[in-house]
């Protein structure tokens, strides 16, 4: 039940966005074996000028950040895979893999609201989050 922002600082055709979105949802299903059908991804294009980046970077304008809110339990190495995972397939979609910053930030169960406003530590999610 990840729920992802991308940010970037330009705007894309609305079939490479969509790419980017497939491309972060498909490296968390790889990466944290989450369901296929669980995809919360969203997709903001900043103006550059309301979004710094690290100088030095050869294209600022493909300075992309991901941040991704998940439940806790994840080990480091399926986070070592999930960044990999992205990195790899945003390069596909030509954006550098020193211009990818990515955040997760670990919540627990009862710290999400699901399935018409349970909390998420008393449903079946169907999935496992240590893996």
């Amino acid at each position: 039940m990840p729920s992802s922002l991308i940010e970037t600082r330009r705007e894309c055709s609305p079939d490479h966005e969509a790419a980017m979105i497939d491309a972060v949802h498909d490296a968390l299903v790889a990466a944290f074996r989450i369901p296929q059908s669980d995809k919360h991804v969203r997709l903001i294009a900043h103006e550059p000028h309301r979004f710094s980046y690290s100088p030095g970077l050869a294209s600022p304008e493909l300075y992309t950040l991901v941040t991704i809110d998940c439940f806790a339990g994840r080990s480091v190495e399926a986070k070592r895979n999930l960044y990999r995972e992205i990195v790899t397939r945003l390069g596909a979609l030509g954006i550098p893999s020193d211009h990818i910053t990515i955040l997760v930030r670990e919540a627990s169960t009862e710290n999400w609201g699901i399935r018409g406003g349970q909390a998420a530590c008393d449903v079946d999610l169907g999935f496992d989050v240590n893996v």
